[in-house]
């Protein structure tokens, strides 16, 4: 009778397809998941590394650098959520080939066999970058892609085109995160070398007196979002950064409370960097309003 019941459950999971689950907030999302046995998740890795400790975990083994075929994802999928994205993203020219194939060309064929395979949400990770100027920046905002973007950036930015035409053929949800921070993260992101220059005394770079503000969001809070999305019809880009602004210095001096040492700042007035920061309203009405502050947030990397 038990084994009956366990089956029934089974039956109704939803099934849902993730790429990138190895990276920051994929692994930060799929911690969420496994606190519901509602999902079947089939995991996407490039080295099929993934610790199926779960009944409700499956892994595939899919290297989006080089040809594969879409015939290895699975069926009767209820959502693709599509977080890859290359490791070596700054190696441009050299990998440009790779992080093409993996920014863009992958979303397209995974879209794609979305749609054919009729399922219903389409998830996908993209950039405040994509946003060129100083300020605030709502997704209303009309901008054009600008060479000085660069090469990730401008493959960010051609899946979102790519997305845009598949609008009215299943639920699309561009997220547009800011400045995603949270354990595990790769040591050469913003906030982890900020962590380590402070920690080691290691001057940090200001430019202005401040340096830029950004609105960082925590990987928790980044997965909640990504979750909430899930339920959303319709297609849309939505911002999904933190709920406060802080300058460079104000980050700097938070991480510096956190591990007891004073920042050690250079000051270049020459050059003012602009300022990146999401207006999350709508994400915070459609979907759920970051709760982690940055300063508990931050003791998560130490």
């Amino acid at each position: 009778m038990i084994n009956q019941l366990r089956l029934n459950v089974l039956k109704v999971r939803k099934r849902i397809l993730i790429t990138g689950g190895s990276g920051l907030v994929g692994s930060h999302l799929i911690a969420e998941f496994k606190k519901d046995e509602n999902y079947e998740l089939f995991l996407i890795s490039r080295d099929d590394n993934f610790q199926n400790q779960n009944s409700n975990i499956n892994s595939i083994k899919i290297d989006f650098s080089k040809d594969w075929d879409v015939n290895e994802l699975p069926q009767d999928l209820f959502a693709i959520i599509h977080l890859s994205q290359a490791e070596n993203f700054r190696d441009f020219p050299e990998k440009a080939n790779e992080i093409f194939y993996i920014n863009t060309l992958s979303t397209l064929k995974i879209v794609d066999f979305a749609v054919k395979s009729k399922v219903e949400h389409f998830i996908y990770a993209s950039s405040g970058g994509v946003y060129w100027g100083d300020g605030i920046f709502a997704e209303e905002q009309e901008f054009a892609y600008q060479r000085e973007m660069g090469f990730y950036i401008g493959t960010k930015y051609c899946s979102e085109v790519i997305l845009k035409n598949y609008y009215s053929l299943l639920n699309v949800q561009i997220l547009r995160f800011f400045f995603v921070y949270g354990k595990g993260q790769h040591q050469n992101m913003l906030i982890p070398r900020l962590v380590n220059n402070i920690k080691n005394g290691n001057p940090i770079s200001l430019q202005g007196e401040n340096g830029m503000c950004i609105n960082p969001i925590h990987a928790t809070d980044a997965a909640h979002a990504i979750l909430a999305s899930l339920e959303l019809k319709g297609s849309r880009v939505l911002n999904v950064g933190g709920a406060e602004v802080l300058s460079l210095r104000e980050i700097c001096e938070v991480i510096g409370e956190a591990v007891n040492k004073v920042p050690n700042f250079i000051i270049d007035q020459s050059k003012i960097t602009p300022n990146l920061i999401g207006d999350i309203a709508k994400s915070k009405e459609l979907l759920v309003t970051p709760l982690i502050k940055f300063e508990n947030g931050i003791k998560t990397l130490l």
